[in-house]
């Protein structure tokens, strides 16, 4: 049993996005959601990819039918309704993404306060807020999983959330595409969300043998500096076949390199939030 963290004094939202794709967003929403419930902290995982890969991995259902992101966004439903508990970890819930969400956006497109609905059902859970609104039971933390686009799923999560966590690949590409995601958070802290902070990034698919990988994570912490986790994600085929067994690589082989990696970036989330 690893040693629980100190919980935080009130939940904190993450928006966990990067509209590139294969950058190993949703393996790192998953993964450090895991890594955070086995150090002792409560957390929910909300999935907004209609791909529902979170969901897999996560160990809950998915199919079409069961209730979901959809649900919330769409219809209003409360948070609470539509969660499921992880079957693989304690202290770990998940709403599930159902491949309705896929019509989600556009149906979305004519409700009033379109881009606020999430923000909306995250904020009246009731374990969702401070020690003193939400007690013992509260939330430490809320992961939201975006679509790889810059559509009204993700515009939702970021007018949601706090922070920020943005995994980027160690690839000759890592930065190409991030100018854009960053535009689009200046947009939303300017005219939605001024509490949205870039608190997080963690680079993914570190492959220590080249050169490649560590020229661009000096300069991912020359451009971001304290916000880049000292910890980097190994390349894995351990963490890539975990969710093919409808679990996190947390679960399916906790002392693989990138077990141990996802558990030590939790750690610096859980300790950098300690210091804020």
């Amino acid at each position: 049993m690893r040693p629980p963290l100190t919980r935080p004094s009130k939940t904190r939202i993450f928006v966990v996005a990067n509209q590139k794709g294969g950058v190993g967003k949703t393996t790192s929403t998953v993964n450090v959601a895991a890594a955070l419930a086995q150090l002792g902290q409560r957390v929910l995982v909300i999935d907004l990819d209609p791909q529902g890969n979170a969901s897999t991995a996560l160990g809950v259902e998915h199919r079409r039918g069961v209730p979901s992101t959809y649900d919330a966004l769409v219809d209003g439903e409360p948070l609470i309704d539509v969660m499921t508990q992880s079957p693989e970890v304690d202290n770990l819930w998940a709403v599930p993404a159902t491949i309705d969400l896929a019509g989600a956006e556009i149906e979305l497109v004519s409700v009033v306060a379109r881009e606020s609905r999430l923000r909306k059902a995250v904020h009246g859970h009731p374990w969702v807020g401070t020690a003193d609104e939400a007690g013992e039971d509260r939330f430490d933390y809320v992961l939201i999983d975006c679509p790889p686009s810059l559509g009204l799923l993700t515009l939702n999560a970021l007018v949601a959330g706090d922070e920020m966590l943005i995994p980027i690949q160690a690839e000759y590409y890592a930065l190409e595409g991030l100018g854009q995601l960053l535009e689009t958070v200046e947009m939303v802290r300017a005219h939605l969300n001024q509490g949205l902070e870039v608190s997080t990034i963690l680079v993914t698919m570190y492959d220590a043998r080249t050169r490649l990988a560590s020229g661009v994570a000096e300069e991912v912490r020359e451009h971001f500096g304290d916000q880049v986790l000292k910890t980097s994600i190994p390349r894995s085929v351990r963490v890539s076949e975990a969710p093919s067994y409808g679990q996190t690589v947390m679960t399916y082989d906790p002392g693989s390199p990138g077990a141990l990696s996802y558990l030590e970036a939790a750690r610096e989330i859980a300790i950098q939030g300690a210091s804020r």
